[in-house]
């Protein structure tokens, strides 16, 4: 293999490499405000237990 070739080979990835990295923020981004707004609404609906008069019970499901 030639130095030409070596270089080509890298330089394809660095270049694959590189859209993985960016892929992989943008999922990691989107997620973050996916976990946000989900954190919202589970605070919203709690407060809304909370007004209705129901208190939420951190209890494991009854299988564990």
């Amino acid at each position: 293999m030639t130095d030409n070739e070596r270089f080509a080979e890298l330089e394809s990835r660095i270049t694959f490499q590189e859209d993985a990295i960016d892929k992989l923020s943008d999922m990691v981004a989107r997620q973050e405000k996916d976990l946000e707004r989900l954190t919202r609404m589970v605070q919203i609906l709690a407060g809304q237990l909370k007004e209705a008069g129901i208190e939420p019970v951190d209890q494991p499901p009854p299988h564990y």
